[in-house]
């Protein structure tokens, strides 16, 4: 999957995982209540089906999501209003860009802790436009099976096509399963055409894609470009970090150590 951050799969799979859980479930919390602004229904509403499978996954309570779909649907009165969802761009060591989604109630706040988590590892926090050409924004669809074979998921997303469902741009093995990729528009179609042909559908969300990675092949340099994103990461008001940082196993292995 071109662009895809070898650093996040290598966290993923050791299980590298800083932040709290109560932040998690903030973060998730706050993605449910602006979902659920187009309607407290989740069948009547993929984005906000979307953030519950997600809150669900990370092991939110049930109390959790329904005071969060309460407070976005109105029915708690005007809290869910406070909440905007804002991108911000930006410059790490060595020249790697950076996007970031945050859900905020402060812009002035949310700009400042991103602008001092940037200063702190050589980065800067750059303007609106610096970097977002550099990534395109894809629908993800997660399969989860081990055993599953390149052939036999070809043949699958072929049959998908041939349906009528939506074109896949690229896919992604591992050991766990396979990440499949569709335009943006088409996640609530990719999925549910997954999951029609009976492939074991974990999960969907989109994801911003860096075609053209930036590599690094220097300690020096990547050490701070890491701790800068997971910095990044940490802050109460970031939903997601995306990079196009690339180097090779080994040395991020040697880094993260």
């Amino acid at each position: 999957m071109a662009g895809h951050s070898k650093w996040a799969q290598i966290k993923r799979t050791k299980a590298v995982v800083d932040a709290k859980r109560g932040a998690v479930f903030t973060r998730l919390g706050r993605e449910i209540t602006v979902a659920a602004r187009a309607g407290g229904d989740p069948a009547g509403n993929f984005q906000l089906r979307t953030a519950i499978e997600k809150a669900k996954a990370a092991g939110v309570p049930n109390a959790n999501i329904e005071r969060a779909i309460a407070k976005g649907s109105g029915q708690a009165g005007g809290e869910g209003d406070q909440f905007e969802a804002v991108r911000y761009e930006g410059y790490g060591a060595g020249g790697v860009a950076v996007l970031i989604e945050a859900f905020t109630d402060n812009r002035n706040r949310t700009a400042a802790d991103l602008r001092l988590a940037f200063s702190k590892h050589g980065g800067n926090l750059g303007e609106t436009g610096c970097v977002s050409y550099l990534f395109e924004q894809r629908s993800v669809v997660r399969l989860e099976a081990g055993d599953l074979a390149e052939e036999a998921l070809l043949e699958r997303l072929l049959e998908l096509e041939e349906a009528g469902g939506p074109a896949v741009v690229g896919y992604n093995l591992d050991g766990e399963g396979a990440e499949v990729l569709a335009a943006y528009a088409d996640l609530e179609a990719l999925q549910d055409g997954l999951r029609g042909l009976g492939l074991p559908v974990a999960g969907w969300e989109h994801r911003w894609i860096a075609p053209l990675p930036c590599r690094l092949d220097s300690e020096d340099t990547l050490r701070p470009c890491l701790r800068m994103l997971d910095a990044l990461e940490e802050l109460d008001d970031v939903r997601s970090v995306t990079s196009n940082l690339e180097a090779d196993e080994d040395l991020l292995i040697a880094v993260m150590e």
